[in-house]
């Protein structure tokens, strides 16, 4: 049987919840690890098809915006160090999905540009990755998805100020 207990706002929690808030659980670092490596891992099984790992399709996903990026914005947007990001870009840059050029805006700068083999890649893949959100929604629900992207949004902002 489940109980509710105060969750110290006024509103109810289930006591089953209690139990996650011991041990490894009780870490917040460890449950966004832990939920990021079962998100990722159906992810991965997508975009193996393609040959493409999740931090590539990272990578290609940012340069989608077809602005081309410098290898410092990129590593911040795909969320790679410096030297895993070269390695994952000198790899695409192999396979002419990517390719590097002038920074517009600093042509001393060198920036990554996604290619036409890119944008064709990115759209073979768009209907896998449609189906690994949908099948999140439909385990997790579509309500509870939405609230758990916000709020994981506003503790990004929050934490990086």
């Amino acid at each position: 049987m489940v109980t509710a207990e105060s969750d110290g706002d006024g509103g109810a929690r289930d006591s089953s919840l209690r139990s996650v808030t011991t041990g490894l659980g009780s870490s917040l670092a460890y449950l966004l690890s832990r939920a990021e490596r079962s998100v990722n891992r159906d992810l991965a099984a997508v975009l193996a098809a393609e040959e493409i790992s999740v931090d590539q399709w990272r990578i290609l996903q940012a340069l989608a915006d077809g602005r081309g990026h410098t290898m410092g914005d990129l590593a911040e947007a795909a969320l790679m160090p410096h030297p895993t990001l070269t390695k994952a870009v000198d790899r695409l840059v192999e396979r002419a999905v990517v390719y590097r050029g002038h920074d517009p805006a600093d042509r001393r700068k060198v920036a990554v540009f996604l290619a036409n083999r890119g944008s064709d890649l990115l759209s073979r893949l768009e209907a896998g990755i449609a189906e690994h959100h949908r099948a999140i929604l439909a385990t997790y629900g579509t309500e509870r998805t939405e609230r758990l992207m916000h709020e994981l949004e506003l503790l990004v902002r929050s934490l990086e100020g």
